[in-house]
């Protein structure tokens, strides 16, 4: 099926597989993703996160309830809280499970410590936050988000038995029917993956099988993330390419005489970028 040429970097970057939404300039968005209020470090990647034709080609529409989880150093709830606010909207960030007791205390420390950057109503609305994880209740009430957005994340699962498939459930369960999954991930294709995942690269087949098994359809791949360059036989996996920037083993302390030049020179990694819908 052919796709409509919304935006003309989808016409070389996005395969549809069915017929994708096609949204008008969305000026919302992009004052969002060119606020002031978001940190520098954060928007010194865009180049390489390509935060406006993502979120459009995820589906994401003003007045929807999306849920990140695992948002790490807050890369999407920098756009995602101010842009809920703005549209009507809510954003909920799916963060470490405090009511698991065997939580660390580093853990622990990491959510407090998020929770508090987000507090500022002014700026991001009110940001809610939730209990997530391999042993964690529900996201939220069944059928009450419009979007799940996981980035960078499902090869921590994959390595774990049993682990992703509980989590893609859990994603399916608080999608409306009708609601988008929104995948990105480092892509270990064509190689194939190291240990389901331990160097960081998944293949695209293990993340689509794992969808599909909790009950999604794939929609939609796009190359919007897609990087040439990255040979993924990296030293130390995916994390020696920025913005890591691993240059000993992990546990050991940073070896200064590693020469980074190559791995500055790839930028950050191959990624797959991919839509589900949860049929209904």
């Amino acid at each position: 099926m052919t796709c409509r040429r919304h935006l003309l970097l989808f016409a070389a970057a996005t395969l549809c597989l069915s017929a994708s939404p096609v949204f008008a300039a969305d000026a919302a968005l992009r004052a969002a993703i060119a606020s002031p209020d978001r940190t520098p470090a954060n928007a010194a990647r865009d180049g390489a996160r390509h935060p406006y034709e993502s979120l459009t080609f995820w589906g994401l529409k003003p007045h929807q309830t999306v849920v990140e989880v695992s948002p790490g150093g807050g890369y999407w709830t920098e756009i995602l809280a101010p842009y809920a606010k703005a549209t009507g909207g809510a954003y909920v960030a799916g963060l470490a499970d405090l009511a698991n007791p065997k939580i660390s205390d580093g853990a622990r420390k990491g959510r407090a410590n998020f929770e508090m950057r987000f507090l500022d109503p002014a700026k991001y609305g009110t940001v809610r936050f939730v209990n997530f994880g391999p042993v964690a209740a529900p996201l939220g009430a069944a059928g009450s988000a419009d979007l799940v957005l996981t980035a960078r994340n499902v090869h921590n699962w994959t390595v774990q038995p049993g682990v992703a498939d509980k989590i893609f459930a859990d994603f399916f369960a608080v999608l409306k029917p009708g609601g988008t999954l929104a995948v990105e991930d480092h892509r270990a294709d064509p190689k194939s993956e190291t240990d389901k995942g331990a160097d960081g690269y998944l293949a695209t087949a293990t993340v689509v099988a794992l969808a599909e098994k909790a009950g999604f359809k794939l929609d939609a791949k796009s190359e919007i993330n897609a990087n040439p360059k990255d040979t993924k036989d990296h030293p130390f996996g995916v994390w020696t390419l920025p913005p890591t920037k691993q240059t000993a083993p992990s546990g050991q302390p940073a070896d200064p005489s590693f020469d980074r030049s190559k791995y500055d020179a790839i930028g950050e990694s191959d990624r797959m970028t991919l839509r589900f819908r949860k049929p209904g």
